[in-house]
């Protein structure tokens, strides 16, 4: 493999993710940048991206023979789309196993709080995360959430969805091959959005957005991309390395209706994800007040801060299960993260009722 350019940022990438593993110095440059592309940015999540980016640049320069980019790219999309269906559909069989609402938010409080949801689910990243936890389990460290807690929850044949994971990365190295450098580029980076949204958050995370319809993006106007890129720059080297990709239509007279259609249909499916979001967030919200059901309580607890917002509370004795009402004025997230405190070591895991609406507050 020649050592180019490509190489060289690739390896400067995978360097600077070691940098954000051993230290936290760069956090305050490093994470408003990656907040706004990864959804509520993380230490382990800027770790994976950049990690993710510079081996897909490497490796794209490793293939020299000729392939075709576009059926493994169209093949890296299908692929792409079903893990993130997955993870939902995980979700909701996890949920129904065990008769917790769907509407809710897990928290599990074995080794370590970890959440899920079916608006951002952690199945799959818990999965990893128990093994990445075996492997280098003592250099990991604590402010990064593997998610083990929910690896007890995740259905047996969970596994199989996760051997999509080195198929899919595979097919993106293939389609990354022999690629000029501004798509080359750009299908690294929407590649390793969509492992972190397929990873940490799902269908409907913001990096699922910008990983599966970057993919596409490249798949239909790719050829293009470089043209203009290349024509802007007067790079004749890119301009001749673009014309060995087959472009995925020919942009001529009349195939302008085709091309006018596929926008419409990429427009349409992004606003139907979006809207899909929120109408389950509002339609499965509890606006009134919050249900927390606290599962396999060790005895008598202490919910600290949100003692004074509690509304009503009952145990079942044949659950085993303590549930409160907690008053609606509490911002959702901020219940969450209060209540993590108080019920480390106290229980199984607690759930909490969604409230979208104390985001408009």
């Amino acid at each position: 493999m020649k050592v180019n350019k490509t190489v060289l940022v690739g390896l400067i990438f995978i360097f600077l993710a070691g940098l954000i593993f051993i230290t936290d110095i760069f956090n305050p440059v490093i994470r408003p940048v990656t907040y706004l592309f990864l959804m509520g940015s993380s230490k382990g999540k800027d770790i994976l991206f950049f990690g993710i980016l510079g081996l897909l640049l490497i490796l794209s320069q490793s293939i020299k023979k000729d392939l075709n980019t576009t059926k493994y790219l169209k093949i890296s999309i299908v692929i792409g789309a079903v893990l993130l269906i997955s993870g939902i559909l995980l979700e909701v069989i996890f949920r129904l196993q065990m008769g917790i609402g769907l509407n809710t938010v897990l928290c599990s409080m074995t080794n370590g709080m970890s959440s899920t949801s079916i608006l951002h689910t952690h199945m799959l990243k818990s999965i990893l995360g128990e093994v990445i936890t075996q492997i280098i389990g003592p250099f990991i460290q604590g402010d990064i959430n593997t998610g083990v807690g929910l690896y007890q929850y995740v259905p047996g044949f969970s596994f199989l969805v996760v051997l999509l994971l080195p198929v899919l990365f595979t097919t993106i190295v293939l389609a990354s091959s022999k690629r000029p450098w501004p798509t080359t580029f750009l299908l690294a980076f929407s590649s390793s959005c969509l492992f972190i949204g397929i990873i940490d958050g799902g269908m409907f995370a913001t990096p699922s957005y910008f990983g599966i319809f970057g993919l596409y993006f490249i798949y239909r106007d790719g050829y293009y991309l470089n043209y203009y890129i290349g024509t802007l720059l007067r790079d004749e080297h890119l301009l001749a390395q673009n014309k060995l990709i087959k472009p995925c239509y020919l942009n001529r007279d009349f195939k302008k209706l085709r091309l006018t259609f596929n926008r419409f249909l990429v427009c349409f499916a992004v606003i139907a994800v979006i809207f899909l979001r929120f109408t389950i967030a509002f339609a499965g919200a509890e606006p009134d007040y919050y249900t927390v059901d606290v599962a396999n309580p060790t005895g008598e607890i202490d919910l600290g801060n949100v003692t004074d917002k509690i509304i009503d509370l009952k145990h079942d004795n044949t659950l085993n299960k303590t549930t409160y009402h907690i008053d609606s004025d509490y911002n959702e997230m901020e219940l969450i993260n209060d209540l993590k405190v108080p019920l480390n070591n106290s229980c199984e895991y607690y759930t909490v009722s969604w409230n979208v609406y104390s985001y408009l507050n």
